[in-house]
Order: structure tokens, then sequence, then C-alpha cells
């Protein structure tokens, strides 16, 4: 299928939309190439269809699948960032991270060394999961290359609790894990969106402890979207940044199609603006999690992903080119 490209960088981009209906041929994320169709990639979008540390309803694992086919609308230039996501950079599609729907160790294992091999060769990830879980393997092999960073974790939870029935790894305790591990900056790490009840307020205490500060729906609602932008733009500076999206934190009637929805969240519209201040800065990777389509509504939720996702490329294209910092 004829692919559009980059004249001046050589890049391949999507297939070309007024020559291919978008109803037609393979769902690549937003119709761009496979990894084994280009020589060398700046992005690689890959899925991790795993949702076995769900706590609630599961169907996350057909994630990827979903955010895909609902991509096919995505055009190749983002007005709002002034910026052509797919011409300044080489972005493919390498599939996906193969992994364990029984062992969670195991499957955290897969994940890690799926991610490191992609990051090996100087590239950045953009991640569609699955279950949250998936950040803690994602930020192991992220950090290895850059050290600590600073994690923007857009959800309506925490995701930063002990352990659920005694289990360490489940979509609850990925960031919890990725503290004590050392692979999050303590002094740059924000939560935004967070929203509904908990089980104690031992569960702030315990979230500020390991280093994050929260930008609450309620925040948001008292303080307008230009002020949490700017509390998330100063909390992180320059630092390395690697950004989680958890499709929950926006509200159910944008986005129905997820395992634990939470009333009261934000818009779609917001949610992009947001995403859209990490333009200039040092983005290193990203995820978007927890999509279950069996939830979904008229593919509202598969849309609402593909959009995140594209912001967050068009971040990646628009921001500094990332120099990885390998240390020992």
């Amino acid at each position: 299928m004829p692919h559009t490209s980059s004249a001046d960088a050589g890049h391949v981009g999507p297939v070309d939309a007024r020559t291919v209906p978008r109803f037609a041929g393979p769902a690549t994320f937003a119709r761009l190439p496979r990894l084994d169709q280009v020589t060398a990639f700046d992005v690689a979008v890959v899925g991790v269809p795993f949702d076995t540390g769900v706590s609630y309803r599961p169907g996350a694992r057909f994630g990827p699948g979903h955010v895909r086919e609902s991509s096919r609308l995505l055009r190749p230039y983002n007005p709002a960032m002034d910026v052509q996501p797919f011409a300044a950079q080489q972005v493919v599609d390498a599939g996906d991270i193969a992994c364990s729907p029984f062992e969670i160790e195991d499957a955290i294992a897969s994940i890690e060394r799926g991610a490191d091999e992609l990051l090996a060769t100087g590239a950045r990830l953009l991640t569609i999961g699955g279950d949250h879980t998936i950040a803690l393997p994602l930020l192991r092999a992220v950090a290895r290359r850059h050290g600590p960073v600073a994690v923007v974790h857009f959800d309506a939870h925490l995701d930063t609790w002990d352990s659920y029935f005694g289990a360490d790894y489940t979509h609850g305790t990925p960031f919890r894990r990725a503290a004590e591990e050392g692979l999050i900056d303590r002094e740059a790490s924000v939560h935004a969106g967070i929203r509904g009840p908990l089980y104690g307020p031992a569960d702030l205490a315990d979230d500020r402890r390991i280093g994050f500060t929260a930008v609450t729906c309620p925040d948001i609602e008292a303080d307008g979207l230009a002020g949490a932008i700017e509390r998330i733009r100063a909390r992180v500076g320059d630092r390395p940044v690697y950004i989680s999206v958890d499709i929950d934190v926006l509200d159910p009637a944008h986005a129905p199609g997820t395992g634990t929805p939470e009333p009261g969240g934000l818009t779609s519209r917001e949610l992009l603006a947001m995403l859209r201040c990490f333009r200039d800065s040092n983005l290193v990777s990203a995820d978007v999690v927890e999509v279950a389509p069996a939830y979904d509504h008229a593919q509202l939720t598969g849309f609402a992903g593909a959009h995140v996702a594209y912001e967050l490329l068009s971040a990646m294209a628009a921001g500094p080119k990332v120099e990885p910092a390998r240390r020992g």
C-alpha cells in the first residue's frame, strides 16, 4: 500500500488516506509502516496485550488491537502543535510484546526484555496496553538508559498501593514498586486526574512518602486547566520524563471502555490539552493503558486512546531529541 513520505528526512509515513480509504488495509497504528518495512526508526509503537494484573473488570489485553483499529482516522498533521509527527521522526508499529497470560512475574520479565530490545536501538517507545502492571517493566527498561525519570501519571487512581491479596505485582502497585526500585525521580513525579474513594488517609500519606504529588480533579476544577498544567510543568522541570496515561483518567462519559471507571473525570479535550504542554519536554517514552474494548461504546474509548497516543507522538516530534544517559 502507498505510504506517505517526507522528502527531507526520508521517513516513511502512514498509508495515504486519499489513495487508500481509511477502512481498508492492515490496522497498524495510524496505518504506519511495520518495523520490518524500515531500516531505522526513532519511535516504536508497541502493544502489550496483558491484563492478568487487573483487580476488577478484565479485557485490557484486547486494548492494543482496539486502539490500532480506532487510529485509522488519524491524519499526519497536528495543527494544535503545528507538527507533523510522522514526518519529523520515523515512527513504526513494532507489533506486540508477547507475554504469559498466567504468570505475572514471568510476563513482567518478558515485557522488560521486549522493551529493552527496542530501546537498545536508541528509539523511544509509545506502548499501548494492556493493564497498568506493564508500567513497571517499561520503567525498568527506560531507567536503565536514562536513570530515574520524572513520572507524570494520568489516572483516576494512585496505583501506589502495596499489594492486593498478597500479590506485589498488580495494576494497582506499579509505581510503588518503581519507587522502591529507584526507577522514578522522587522530587519530580506527579499524578494528574486523581479522584474517587480511597481506603483511608494513609493511601495519600504513603503516596507522598514515596515521591508523588497529586493534581486531583477537584484541584483542576478549582484552579482551572492552565493552573493544573503550570503545577505539572513546575514539578517536572527539565528532567527526563515518562508519561503514563490510564484511560480511566477520562470521565466514563468519554471513556466507558475501561476496567475500573470513576465518575467525575477529565474530558477528552482537557486531557489532550494537558498532554500538549509536554511539547518542549525531555519526553523519553510513554504508555497508554487500560483500554478494555468489551465495555466500549461506538469506539469512544478506542478513539480517545488513539488520540492520546497521537498527542504523545506529536510531543516527541516537537520536543528535543532524546540522548540516552546509560548507567552501569
